[in-house]
C-alpha cells in the first residue's frame, strides 16, 4: 500500500471469499441503517455533538459504500483456530485460490495478506507449512503476481530467532519460485513480554528489525495476548489498561523514523445482536477505544466483525474534523510566521510543529474525513505543497527569491 490505512480487518481463512470485503461493507451499511438510520441517532449512540455527526454521516456512508475494507487479514491463526493438518492445508489453497480470483475481479482491497501461527517449537512447521501452501497455490493461480500490500503476519514471537527463520524461509521461497528478492514482507505482533523486552533487559524491537532484513512493513499491538502474558485478569484484559499504554510507548519510541507503521489491537466486545441499546453500547466502547489510540499517535488499528467498520470511521473522521478549524488557524499562523522570518533572513526555529500540524492535514486526507479541496482550502496549503508531506520544503518553495 501506498498510504497506511486505517485498520486491518480479521477473518477466519476458512471464511473468505473473493467477496469477502464487499460482504463486509454491506453488512456495517445494514447495521447502520437499522441502529443508526440518521445522524442524530448515531449523535446519542457515540455521545457526539449533533453538528459533528451531520459532517460525519454522509461521510461514513459513502466510505462504506466504496472502500469498506482498507486491509484484510485472512487469518490462520486464532480466528481459525487449531484444526487437523489436512483441513488447514485445503483452507490453505482454497484461501489462495479465493486471491487469485479476487485480483482478476479485482475485488480485493488495498491491503491484504494472511496471519500464519507462531514459528516457536510447537506450531512453527504448522506456520510455515501454510505459508508456503498458500503461496505456492496462489502464485500458480495468479501468473507469479502477488496482490498489492500483501504481507504476512507473525504472531506470539517469544525469540529474535523466529523473525529470523521467516526471513529464511521468505528468500528460500523467492529463489524456488523466482520471484524478485525482497518481494515478500511481513508485519510482526506485539503481543508477549519477549517482544517488548528481551531477556536481558534490552528492547526487542530493533533486533527483529535487524533479522527482518528490510522486510518489515509494520508492528501490530496485540491487546489481550500482551495484557494475559501480564497476569492481568480477563475482567480487565482491555485496550485502556496502562500495562497496554507502556507497551505502545515503547513501540513507538523503538520504531521512531524507521518507516514501519504501528497499529493499535481490537475491541473484543462486538456489536452483534438486535438490541439496538446493546449494539450502541458496543459502539461506543469501540469508538472510544479507537479514539484513545488516535490521541496516542496509533492510527491504524483491528477491526473483528463488519458493524465496527461504522465506528472505525465515526470516531476518526471525528476526531480529525472536530479539531480541523483551530488546525487550520495554527498552521496558516505558522506558515506565515515562517515567510516573514525567512523574508529577513532569520530562521525559523519551530518546524517541528508546523510538521506535526501537516501531518494532522495530511492524516485527515489520507483516511478520507476531508476532501482534497477541503484541504486546500482550510490549510491554506496547494495540493503540490501538501504532497510534497514536507513543512520544511514548503517553507523553501515559499522562500522569496534571490533569498539564500
Amino acid at each position: 500500500m501506498t498510504r497506511q490505512p486505517v485498520h486491518t480487518v480479521y477473518g477466519g481463512a476458512h471464511l473468505f471469499s473473493p467477496e469477502t470485503t464487499s460482504k463486509l461493507g454491506a453488512i456495517a451499511l445494514k447495521a447502520l441503517r437499522e441502529h443508526a438510520p440518521d445522524a442524530p441517532t448515531l449523535a446519542r449512540a457515540l455521545a457526539m455533538e449533533p453538528a459533528l455527526a451531520d459532517k460525519i454521516y454522509p461521510r461514513v456512508v459513502a466510505k462504506l459504500e466504496r472502500d469498506p475494507v482498507e486491509d484484510f487479514r485472512i487469518d490462520f491463526e486464532d480466528g481459525f483456530g487449531t484444526r487437523p493438518d489436512t483441513e488447514e492445508d485445503e483452507v490453505a489453497k482454497k484461501a489462495a485460490a479465493a486471491v487469485a480470483a479476487g485480483m482478476k475481479a479485482g475485488t480485493l482491497p488495498a491491503g491484504i495478506g494472511i496471519r500464519i501461527k507462531n514459528l516457536g517449537e510447537e506450531t512453527g512447521a504448522r506456520g510455515l507449512r501454510t505459508f508456503e501452501l498458500f503461496l505456492s497455490t496462489l502464485i500458480g493461480q495468479s501468473g507469479g503476481a502477488l496482490p498489492s500490500g500483501f504481507v504476512v503476519t507473525l504472531p506470539k514471537i517469544t525469540a529474535p530467532e523466529q523473525v529470523g527463520r521467516l526471513v529464511d524461509a521468505f528468500e528460500a521461497f523467492e529463489a524456488a519460485h523466482s520471484l524478485v528478492r525482497g518481494s515478500l514482507r511481513f508485519e510482526v505482533m506485539i503481543e508477549t513480554a519477549e517482544s517488548v523486552f528481551s531477556r536481558d533487559g534490552r528492547i526487542a524491537l530493533p533486533e527483529f528489525i535487524q533479522r527482518g532484513k528490510g522486510r518489515i512493513t509494520g508492528a501490530h499491538f496485540g491487546t489481550y495476548d500482551y495484557t494475559a502474558a501480564m497476569g492481568i485478569t480477563a475482567a480487565h484484559q482491555h485496550m485502556l489498561h496502562p500495562s497496554c499504554d507502556f507497551a505502545k510507548h515503547v513501540m513507538q519510541v523503538a520504531l521512531s523514523g524507521t518507516g514501519i507503521w504501528i497499529s493499535d489491537g481490537a475491541t473484543t466486545t462486538l456489536p452483534i445482536g438486535r438490541d439496538r441499546a446493546t449494539i450502541h453500547a458496543a459502539w461506543k466502547l469501540h469508538a472510544d477505544n479507537v479514539r484513545h489510540s488516535l490521541v496516542g499517535g496509533f492510527y491504524q488499528g483491528w477491526d473483528l466483525h463488519p458493524a465496527q467498520l461504522v465506528t472505525r470511521y465515526a470516531a476518526m473522521y471525528a476526531f480529525f474534523l472536530e479539531s480541523l478549524a483551530p488546525a487550520s488557524e495554527r498552521l496558516k499562523n505558522f506558515v506565515e510566521k515562517a515567510a516573514q522570518a525567512t523574508a529577513v533572513g532569520g530562521v525559523f526555529d519551530d518546524a517541528a510543529t508546523g510538521q506535526g500540524l501537516l501531518n494532522f492535514f495530511l492524516r485527515a486526507l489520507s483516511c478520507g474525513a476531508i476532501s482534497d479541496a477541503e484541504a486546500v482550502e482550510t490549510s491554506g496549503l496547494s495540493l503540490a505543497e501538501l504532497q510534497s508531506r514536507s513543512f520544511t520544503k514548503i517553507l523553501e518553495t515559499r522562500k522569496p527569491a534571490g533569498r539564500a
